[in-house]
């Protein structure tokens, strides 16, 4: 992503590197939830006739060995036989049993008292299902020959059905793991149910409110370092008319004052390079390449950590912090860093190794609301012309790669790689996810990183721009517009339950929210021509300011 830097103090190569990398990547993930929030469904290319018409329904099956509760399954219902929702309740602790056919095929004398067992193959899923009903059985198990769980319908010689069982499908391993416990004997007990997702979990409004944290926060933090630079230009104007101003903070080894603008031509190539990067994702996504991405994310993490650390430690430890050693590559780095680094290196590094663990993912947004707080220290836009350009282009970004590309490659490429599907479900690292908490099925509510980050360079700006002109709350553009933010996440969040959590583009919401306010409020205005070309000097005029006082 090109980017322009103003001044003669740039970056260091390597955290230039970190930013354009970061910014790539974080368009690679959908807000939405983390699992399959589609409990019930219809497929319309799976075969169905009157008798075999059920929706499809995910079916969670707890089990346990010799009294002992074991691992949870997840399987899937069939077109046929009854639902699963009534055997959810305690009383259907069901016993588990094998059918003397192991594929179910064959009319047997046994009797089931509760589920029957069989694996896949030998006859249809109907006949399977037949079978079991005929020796008693209240439900039927079927596990598949591969971990993909398979969806049973009936075929076009099924014209009888009297299935009155419920049947599901589960992953081979489940299967295998359940068979194995069976024939050495051990007594299995099961509980089938199909629950339904609740309407809001608790995890979503704090997503929201920590998206909403973070741009304030990055927003406020933006605009006070814009103008202590500015202040200290100025102040070095006035102790040295003659020499040449230089773009620096007073705060040490804070980010202000090297901000990166970006150009209307990189915010074209943005969604050019962002989406060559996403094809490349969805084709080579594997093992080691997710293993890149994790590794690619801690670099980040630790260079967001470290600066979020720096700046908030050095208004106590002043000394430290303009105290500066000279090293090998690095250059000149401030001795508070030096101190802090090897505590923001250890923490990523353990996020790294347990990011599987349950409580992961609170590193994993401390690492990621830091990154994307310097991010947006670093990254600026200089006025809403350019702002236009980039959100535009991220806007259609979304829609094309979430709506539009499963025209093209048959599925959602952008939901693909954010799932994980390629990757035993583990997803790229650049999202905050909080866990559901009411929802019986487990999983995450998240949101993508650009999602936070594409606005957040809006909205920064737009306080920028209400602290140079003077503007009241109410008068300015930031209140709209961090307003019209949060109005545009609980859009995303409505649409994903409209949509039965299928993953949406939430900047199709939040981009009309917020920059279709500050351009409608600055047409109503007559500051619209302001907004549009001159806000790229908003550090001069606080310089002017200053020289004129």
């Amino acid at each position: 992503m090109a980017l322009s830097s103003p001044g003669s103090n740039k970056l260091g190569a390597a955290r230039v590197l970190v930013v354009v990398l970061f910014v790539l990547i974080s368009r690679c993930g959908a807000t939405g939830g983390g699992g399959d929030n589609d409990v019930s469904h219809d497929d319309e290319d799976a075969p169905k006739h009157l008798g075999c018409d059920n929706n499809f329904e995910l079916v969670k099956v707890r089990n346990w060995i010799d009294a002992v509760e074991s691992k949870e399954y997840v399987g899937i219902s069939a077109r046929f036989g009854a639902s699963f929702k009534t055997l959810g309740r305690e009383e259907h602790f069901l016993p588990l049993a094998l059918l003397d056919s192991p594929d179910g095929c064959v009319n047997t004398s046994q009797r089931a008292s509760g589920a029957a067992l069989v694996q896949r193959g030998g006859c249809s899923f109907t006949t399977k299902a037949r079978v079991a009903q005929s020796a008693g059985a209240v439900a039927l198990l079927v596990f598949n020959d591969r971990e993909e769980l398979y969806k049973m319908v009936c075929y076009d010689n099924d014209t009888s059905l009297d299935i009155k069982i419920p049947t599901a499908i589960l992953p081979m391993s489940a299967g295998n793991s359940l068979q194995s416990a069976l024939e050495a004997n051990k007594k299995v007990r099961v509980i089938m149910d199909s629950p339904g997702r609740p309407l809001v979990d608790v995890a979503e409004v704090c997503l929201w409110l920590i998206a909403m944290g973070t741009i304030l926060c990055a927003s406020f933090w933006s605009a006070w370092e814009a103008k202590e630079a500015a202040h200290e230009r100025c102040k070095r104007l006035k102790d040295a008319p003659d020499a040449p101003l230089t773009h620096t903070s007073t705060v040490a080894a804070t980010p202000a004052g090297n901000g990166l603008y970006v150009t209307v031509t990189s915010a074209v190539l943005f969604a050019v390079f962002a989406s060559v990067f996403l094809i490349l994702v969805y084709f080579f996504m594997s093992k080691w390449f997710l293993t890149l991405l994790v590794v690619i994310f801690c670099f980040g993490g630790v260079e967001g950590l470290q600066t979020c650390l720096v700046a908030f430690l050095s208004r106590w430890f002043t000394h430290t912090s303009r105290k500066f050693v000279l090293l090998p590559v690095f250059g000149s780095v401030s001795v508070l860093s030096m101190l802090v680094s090897p505590f923001c290196i250890t923490f990523a590094v353990l996020w790294a190794v347990y990011r599987h663990v349950n409580f992961a993912w609170i590193a994993q947004d401390i690492l990621g609301i830091a990154l994307i707080v310097t991010v947006l220290q670093i990254v600026h836009l200089p006025n809403i012309k350019v702002s236009t350009f980039l959100l535009g282009c991220a806007f259609f970004y979304d829609i094309f790669w979430i709506f539009i590309s499963p025209f093209i490659f048959k599925q959602s490429v952008m939901i693909v790689v954010a799932r994980g599907d390629k990757t035993a479900g583990e997803g790229i690292p650049m999202v905050l996810k909080v866990p559901l908490i009411y929802d019986p099925w487990g999983g995450y509510s998240i949101i993508g990183f650009g999602d936070i980050l594409l606005p957040g360079l809006l909205i920064s700006f737009a306080l920028r721009f209400d602290t140079v002109t003077r503007k009241s709350l109410r008068e300015g553009y930031f209140l709209w517009s961090i307003i019209g933010y949060g109005l545009g996440l609980f859009l995303t969040d409505v649409a994903l339950n409209v949509m039965h959590g299928h993953g949406q583009p939430a900047l199709l919401y939040i981009v009309p929210c917020t920059l279709g306010t500050i351009v409608a409020l600055g047409w109503r205005r007559g500051e619209l021509g302001s907004l549009w070309s001159k806000g790229d000097s908003l550090e001069m005029q606080l310089e002017d300011d200053c020289t004129e006082a």
